[in-house]
């Protein structure tokens, strides 16, 4: 869903390199419309690549707790 809602450009590489902080707040009943959101939290330039930190937010439609929110970390390499 992320590459939906979000774009790197400029990079020869980008690299999911991992999660942290990970809450399931919610079960998802089978054939429920999801919908993702994102907020980027940080930037941090590294010997050799872009750290960003980006907030997922994956809300349950008709349901007023989202089913999951997420820090996803993602290196780009220039």
């Amino acid at each position: 869903m992320a590459p939906d809602v979000f774009k790197f450009e400029g990079f020869k590489m980008g690299v999911n390199y991992g999660f942290e902080k990970i809450r399931f707040i919610s079960t998802v009943p089978v054939g429920s419309k999801l919908r993702l959101g994102a907020k980027f939290l940080s930037c941090e330039e590294l010997p050799n690549a872009l750290q960003t930190l980006i907030e997922l937010t994956i809300e349950l439609q008709g349901s007023t707790k989202p089913a999951c929110v997420a820090q996803m970390i993602v290196r780009n390499i220039p």
